[in-house]
């Protein structure tokens, strides 16, 4: 295989080797955008029509009309009933897993009454229609439906409509079976930049929804960005990543098949292991040349550790944790002796995956929390996908005649200064003269 990058923090170059290794470019390019921006435009002026050619066109299938196109709704339950009962389990098992953990997150209204009568507070509803992208044909994850769907049915999301290209007509059950145990309401066979422009903007036969979540392909993550605006996004995804802190004590077999289960998603993907111990990151390289030959990606996974992934020596775990929250890593793993007193100096990271025995993997599928991360160092502000994703929240105001007459003349203060004469006046009307 190629080299995987070996660093040590000592280096006087580290920090510049560092950051080329992080570095990743936005995905599209001015011909991806082209294409796109023309996809949009044509899905809105003409709606069903251009999202049947575009899909006859890419995906290789023979609708006549959108009527061809929706996969209804006995179709996902005949799925769920077809799949094997081994994975039928393993599915409703992690649904309840992620449901549980969704519910905790939920927020609620909330008000307070101060001392002269005024109300004030927050009113939590859930989104109305919420969009749900799912990667279609030979690349399936009914585990990515889960992670999408069930959150927004915990929030009250009041129609949940998903989409999934099917290229030559190909179905996957697991996908279907999903679908059906999360309370998807309505599915489309259609997928790439014509599917997010449908939902972002609404045809005769695809309502339009608030916001528009799910992983996909450069076509579908740049059409996100442009919609963004008209609706909701949950995020611009980029590659896999799995940062692993570990100190020496954990077997390296187990460290290079965690590096491996990110690596193998796609040649882009980054998977990075932090430890002061040298001679283990000797011992986790020879694990990896040892196991790379029994992997079925294996092409992938060499690719990408060739490319972007690195065995980096640190001085000590202070400083890998120093690194970690510079990297601000999708995946964390604190593979040592002692992860709960590590975790609280973890600033930026998508989630992290406390001990030795907490595979990364277990968070793709059942653990509870969400696997929809922050990518490419975006954990330095934002968040995994969750119940709040689904929910917004408005403000409540009540002013009594006290309150309104009190406040009244902060605000004309105010707005007095900032020359709106207007606002002044409006809040002046309710001040009670003595």
């Amino acid at each position: 295989m190629a080299a995987i990058t070996r660093l040590n923090s000592t280096d006087p170059d580290f920090q510049s080797r560092l950051e080329q290794l992080l570095a990743w470019e936005a995905v599209s390019d001015a011909q991806v955008e082209s294409t796109v921006r023309a996809i949009l435009a044509d899905v809105r002026a003409r709606g069903d029509a251009a999202v049947v050619e575009y899909t006859n066109r890419f995906d290789r299938t023979h609708a006549d009309s959108m009527a061809d196109l929706e996969i209804p709704l006995t179709r996902l339950q005949e799925a769920l009933e077809r799949i094997s009962p081994q994975h039928r389990a393993a599915l409703e098992r992690a649904a309840e897993r992620v449901r549980l953990y969704a519910e905790r997150q939920k927020l609620e209204s909330w008000s307070y009454t101060e001392a002269d009568g005024t109300v004030l507070g927050q009113q939590v509803t859930p989104l109305d229609r919420v969009g749900l992208y799912v990667p279609g044909g030979k690349a399936a994850y009914p585990s990515s439906v889960l992670m999408n769907a069930v959150p927004a049915k915990v929030a009250g999301v009041g129609e949940l409509i998903m989409v999934v290209p099917t290229p030559d007509g190909v179905v996957n059950d697991l996908v279907l079976a999903a679908a059906a145990i999360a309370g998807v309401d309505r599915v489309f066979s259609i997928g790439g930049a014509q599917a997010v422009a449908a939902l972002a903007y609404g045809t005769e036969t695809i309502p339009q929804v608030d916001k528009v979540t799910g992983p996909g392909n450069i076509y579908v993550a740049t059409a996100k960005g442009m919609v963004f605006g008209a609706v909701g996004i949950d995020m611009i995804a980029g590659p896999s990543e799995i940062l692993v802190i570990s100190d020496g004590g954990t077997d390296p077999d187990w460290i290079a098949m965690d590096l491996f289960s990110q690596a193998e998603h796609d040649e882009d993907a980054q998977a990075i292991l932090l430890s002061p111990d040298g001679a283990y990151l000797d011992r986790v390289q020879q694990s990896i040349e040892k196991l790379l030959p029994t992997m079925e990606r294996r092409k992938v996974i060499e690719t990408s550790l060739g490319g972007r992934g690195a065995l980096i020596q640190v001085r000590d775990l202070d400083e890998a944790v120093q690194v970690s929250n510079y990297i601000a890593p999708e995946h964390l793993e604190l593979s040592v002796a002692d992860p709960q007193s590590l975790a609280p100096r973890i600033r930026h990271a998508g989630a992290i995956f406390m001990g030795r025995h907490t595979a990364e993997a277990l968070g793709d599928y059942c653990a509870g929390p969400n696997h929809v991360l922050p990518t490419s160092r975006t954990a330095r502000f934002s968040s995994p996908l969750g119940v709040y994703d689904f929910q917004k929240r408005s403000s409540l105001i009540m002013a009594s005649e006290d309150g309104a007459s009190d406040l009244g003349e902060t605000a004309s203060a105010l707005a007095r200064g900032e020359g709106l004469t207007a606002h002044a006046r409006s809040a002046e009307y309710r001040i009670k003269h003595k």
